[in-house]
């Protein structure tokens, strides 16, 4: 196993000591599940009665996963992560709104985030969540094929607009936009609508991506049917590759409705699949564009090694390796370092605004077997090597 990964020194090199020792501390913490649950549940109580919590939240969990409550307070983060060549993807992450007004402000925050990026060298994507834009439960109806009524057909159109404002300007100053997937009930929707915006703005190169869970298993014959499609109509496909965020939620929902689980078997046959949509890109390379969003040190090197192989460049930018704020800086910083293109995600919004996301990061750090113990070995060995 190449070695590249523990160079904890490069890894942890813009944290001070006590930023460190902050890390060590969240993560102990994030390593006992009983712990989470309490936390968690601790959070959202004190959240709703509006204690005055935010303070503490903030300079804890908050800072280490988040770029800042706002764009401007996540520059200091954006400039310090890109002296050592770590790009950065602002990511308002505020989600769960059901009303037009809300839907319309996370549009103009996302217009304000590509005007953003397209500024500065260090953000070289936007990024939205579909549900930023527009219902679930219409995604869903629209997704079955259910019949609309003329409100909700209304209500689509809208959705659809807003996808296709962000979508242009992204292409008009040429500032890449990710577009995250959700839950697989709502997803075919979402795909319709960013299959018809990659037919409009990827013309001459992938500018607007998709986004494909790879622990679901029908998820590489989607992105093999896209391709036969790019290739007919003459367009390019953006894609990141995650493994996926919300396991326990698709697999009790299938359970509940008696159906087969979208998701993989077993861990091992997501992370075959997920390298299988890697390899697929990288063997299409001139027709497409990754965004490989892993925490997984395996695919990371795989992906390494197939640049190597094929002849791409470490800097070639249809090639993006992305991480999340606050966790694998061990592969950030470190891929970085040897010349490779490197984004983390920075979440950002108000305190309590991004709670539901810090608390699906805590939880799924809890479920991934090894991921916390993995961050923990590290932060311990550059603590031994700072003789903190």
């Amino acid at each position: 196993m190449n070695t590249l990964f523990n160079n904890t020194e490069v890894a942890f090199a813009l944290k001070s000591d006590t930023e460190l020792e902050r890390a060590y501390f969240l993560f102990k913490l994030i390593d006992s599940q009983p712990l989470v649950k309490i936390g968690t549940a601790v959070t959202n109580f004190a959240l709703k009665a509006h204690l005055p919590v935010e303070g503490l939240i903030r300079s804890t969990v908050f800072d280490h996963f988040c770029g800042g409550v706002n764009e401007n307070d996540c520059l200091r983060v954006v400039d310090k992560m890109y002296t050592k060549g770590v790009s950065s993807v602002l990511d308002y992450s505020v989600e769960g709104k059901e009303e037009e007004a809300q839907f319309d402000a996370a549009l103009n925050m996302t217009l304000k985030t590509i005007e953003f990026a397209r500024e500065r060298e260090a953000i070289p994507f936007a990024v939205f969540k579909p549900t930023g834009f527009g219902r679930l439960a219409l995604y869903e109806k629209v997704g079955d094929k259910a019949h609309l009524t003329e409100n909700e057909q209304k209500e689509w159109n809208r959705v659809i607009e807003r996808f296709d404002i962000a979508c242009k300007t992204a292409f008009e100053k040429d500032v890449l936009l990710l577009i995250d997937a959700e839950e697989s009930w709502m997803q075919d929707a979402a795909d319709a609508i960013v299959t018809d915006m990659m037919r409009k703005y990827n013309k001459q190169k992938a500018i607007v991506f998709n986004t494909l869970q790879m622990y679901r298993w029908d998820r590489l014959d989607y992105l093999k049917n896209l391709h036969e499609q790019a290739k007919e109509e003459g367009f390019y496909i953006g894609m990141k590759l995650v493994r996926g965020a919300y396991m326990e939620k698709e697999n009790e929902r299938a359970a509940e409705r008696g159906q087969k689980s979208p998701i993989c078997e077993s861990k091992e046959a997501t992370d075959i699949n997920y390298d299988a949509a890697v390899l697929y890109m990288v063997e299409n390379i001139d027709k497409m564009a990754i965004f490989a969003g892993t925490h997984n040190e395996n695919s990371s090197y795989k992906l390494m090694q197939l640049m190597q192989e094929k002849g791409i460049a470490k800097n070639d930018k249809r090639i993006f390796f992305g991480q999340l704020l606050g966790m694998s800086d061990n592969i950030s910083f470190n891929l970085a370092a040897e010349g490779y293109n490197v984004a983390k995600y920075l979440p950002f919004g108000p305190v309590r605004d991004v709670m539901p996301y810090l608390i699906r990061r805590a939880e799924e750090n809890t479920s991934v077997a090894g991921q916390t113990s993995r961050e923990l070995t590290l932060i311990k060995k550059e603590k031994e090597r700072r003789k903190l």
